[in-house]
């Protein structure tokens, strides 16, 4: 190096770990110069390439976003205009601390809502800090509910008596057959090694076959079939394949007769000897549309190929009565013994977030407490072993349900009246069900603080705007979970303008707030904690390489100690075994939850009266270029894909519709105008709205971006399920 050159005109290279809720956590070189990021590369070698997306390699991109938030900001406009003029931190935290105060005096701390989201997924900077900072003041009231896949976790405390369900992606190498329900990991991610493990298990031989209303990327690129199936149908096809199963006499008896309980009641079920209704291939196939030989097919294909991987996706849990697919594919696993073996998989949920395996889990860091929720009745059909999972099993307003809660209050029967929102992380106004209803809730709230780094739909509703840092503008500590390893997010540049960190703006509110016991630590302090209570070595060879892969010899395998030595490791059920039939749920007596496994028709459906004026199922699925909302507006990413909706070519025919149309799309709930995509890779009777465009309406309130949410209803299934994926619309030619 010239030794008079200005080593800060070196190019540099930061690790990082992209966790921008996208799916997967991948390992980011950031090449910075004179204090700018150049260019972003990814994992480029190893045993395991942790290799990022898109979306990953766009970031610089959304660093420099001209519309990032620049500074703090007050509402000047109507709210939703989205008119604000710069004010000063001290401003803009003074008024906020302010508002907290004021209104947990006035109403009590139950008054203020905090909802958090996903955004950068990190494990210090984030809605944690405002837990406790609003603990520590007093509480606030909690929601309840992971809005992507509740019915997931509803089943798997049921019949499992834990979320750890997950067996490592490498163990699909061993897999004779993998069945993708509902399942698109080449769009959704699903962590950041999935599509290589499926590319290897193919070429070894295995079999694939996906099962979804849609001809995904995914099936493109691995299934050997495509079994397209009407949406909210899925409990109904695995309950036949379980008849089929049982017919033919390919059950895993031993299996179910040393590791679950209440077989026989769900045998009674589909055989038709509990309801009269055998749920024979004939019955399926008018429900869900798959034909007869291919469910039987399917039924005997899964029980005779040993072992056999059923992947249950997120996707079809995110309808009415979800939780009924999630519990029908775990049985369906045990009735084939692949439950805790190699090659198998236990069809739990496919998809965790922040939470890794058993062995390999982030610990440590800010602790918070609420006292408005301490000693918080069990909320109807609420599973009691779920408060092992946190604080998003014990508040008392669904994730979903925010509006309804801000509408309704005391009167609605809610514990409180709400009149404060805090929003961290989130847009939730775009992402939540029902729309509309949440712009007259949000116009109902006497104060909206929301901290973001762009101005998306929520954030034109907020009086007080706090522009955060991205990740790459301050440190933190991630985890990967399709393979064990952790994540370290390095800062590699100075936050841009006047963005903040979660950490920095809670620290300031709790001074101005009175509370001085609220942060003992630096950030770095903080990191070390985590780091260490989690097991990881080195901290600082962590931090300079930005991940620490976990070593194991052979794929990690969910429930293979309890397969191996039930006597000594039960399952962590009242009963110590797989609950196929719960006494849980039965005595809650109640038809919504019943003990088995059951197909309960979902409201709006095609047998729903309402199908004659909105003939449609609509689903909303995920977009490659976007995480959620997240990389909406960045110029690279808006040139891969239109926002646009999905009719099958037969659908578009009969309603004079050609391909790039504009067209509107209908309910009772809302409307929009949209661009259609008219495809033979979605099937009749199903559109698709993908989720996570920003809401843009007109003078008239019609939506002009495609968020899928005008549309969809916050109508909570009884588990906790959103049914973002249970909804009737009509189509119709502008």
């Amino acid at each position: 190096m010239n030794l008079s050159q200005d080593p800060s005109s070196e190019e540099k290279v930061v690790m990082s770990a992209c966790s921008s809720h996208c799916g997967g956590v991948c390992l980011l070189k950031v090449h910075v110069k004179d204090g700018q990021i150049t260019k972003i590369e990814s994992d480029e070698g190893g045993d395991l390439q942790l290799t990022a997306c898109l979306r990953g390699r766009a970031y610089r991109q959304r660093v420099y976003a001209p519309d990032r938030l620049k500074y703090p900001m007050k509402r000047v406009g109507s709210r939703g205009e989205g008119k604000f003029e710069r004010i000063s931190w001290d401003e803009a935290l003074n008024t906020v601390a302010g508002e907290l105060i004021r209104v947990r005096d006035t109403y009590g701390p139950g008054a203020i809502i905090l909802r958090g989201g996903g955004g950068d997924l990190g494990m210090l900077h984030r809605r944690t800090v405002m837990d406790r900072l609003l603990g520590l003041a007093g509480g606030y009231s909690q929601t309840w509910g992971y809005i992507s896949f509740e019915g997931g976790i509803y089943a798997e405390m049921a019949t499992f008596g834990t979320f750890y369900t997950r067996s490592s992606r490498d163990n699909l190498l061993h897999s004779r057959l993998i069945l993708l329900w509902g399942w698109d990991p080449a769009n959704t991610i699903q962590d950041s090694t999935t599509c290589w493990y499926l590319v290897q298990a193919k070429e070894a031989g295995a079999r694939i076959i996906s099962i979804d209303p849609r001809y995904t990327d995914t099936a493109s690129a691995f299934a050997h079939q495509w079994l397209p199936m009407r949406p909210g149908t899925d409990a109904a096809a695995l309950i036949t394949m379980a008849y089929v199963i049982i017919k033919e006499k390919l059950q895993d008896q031993k299996f179910l007769d040393t590791y679950t309980i209440g077989f026989d009641n769900f045998k009674n079920y589909v055989l038709g000897l509990e309801d009269g209704i055998p749920k024979t291939p004939v019955w399926a196939e008018r429900i869900t549309g798959l034909s007869v030989p291919s469910i039987e097919n399917l039924a005997v294909e899964y029980a005779t190929a040993k072992p056999a991987a059923l992947i249950a996706g997120i996707g079809p849990g995110r309808t009415a009565y979800g939780e009924q697919y999630h519990r029908a594919a775990i049985t369906l696993a045990a009735m084939t013994g692949n439950i805790g073996v190699l090659g198998g998989d236990s069809a739990g949920r496919c998809f965790t977030v922040m939470q890794g395996f058993p062995f390999c889990k982030l610990k440590g860091g800010m602790k918070s407490m609420n006292p408005v929720e301490e000693g918080a009745p069990l909320r109807r059909y609420g599973l009691h072993n779920q408060k092992s999972i946190g604080i998003r099993s014990q508040g008392r307003i669904n994730t979903s349900q925010i509006a309804d809660a801000i509408l309704r209050g005391r009167k609605g029967g809610y514990p409180f009246d709400y009149k404060l929102l805090y929003i961290v992380n989130s847009n939730y106004l775009n992402q939540c069900p029902d729309l509309n209803k949440t712009i007259q809730a949000f116009n109902q709230l006497e104060f909206i603080v929301v901290q973001e780094q762009f101005m998306t739909s929520t954030a034109k509703f907020a009086d007080i705007l706090l522009p955060v840092s991205t990740f790459l503008e301050r440190n933190d500590i991630t985890i990967g979970e399709g393979m064990p390893f952790f994540g370290y997010m390095g800062q590699a540049i100075k936050p841009l303008y006047e963005s903040r960190s979660h950490l920095e703006i809670a620290t300031e509110l709790a001074a101005r707030m009175g509370i001085s016991h609220f942060n003992d630590k630096t950030e770095d302090e903080w990191l070390r904690n985590i780091a260490e209570n989690s097991g990881i070595p080195d901290y600082h060879e962590f931090k300079e390489k930005g991940v620490h892969k976990i070593k194991i010899s052979e794929p990690y395998v969910e429930f293979k100690r309890q397969i191996e030595d039930p006597a000594n490791y039960p399952f962590s059920t009242p009963s110590g075994r797989i609950e196929i039939y719960s006494q849980q749920l039965a005595d809650m007596d109640s038809p919504e939850v019943p003990p088995i496994p059951k197909y309960i028709p979902t409201w709006e459906s095609p047998g729903d009266p309402l199908a004659s004026k909105y003939p449609l199922q609509l689903i909303t699925t995920h977009f490659k270029r976007r995480a959620h909302t997240q990389f909406e507006t960045l110029p690279w990413l808006k040139e891969l894909q239109r926002q646009e909706i999905q009719i099958n070519t037969l659908d578009a025919q009969a309603r004079g519709i050609r391909d790039g149309d504009q067209v509107r799309v209908f309910n009772d709930r809302g409307e929009m105008v949209i661009l259609a995509k008219v495809t033979e890779r979605i099937m009749p009777g199903v559109v698709d709205i993908p989720q996570g465009a920003w809401y843009n309406p007109d003078p008239k309130g019609v939506d002009n971006g495609g968020c899928a949410n005008v549309l969809t209803s916050d109508r909570v299934s009884p588990g906790g399920a959103v049914p973002y994926n249970t909804g009737l619309v009509q189509v119709q030619k502008v």
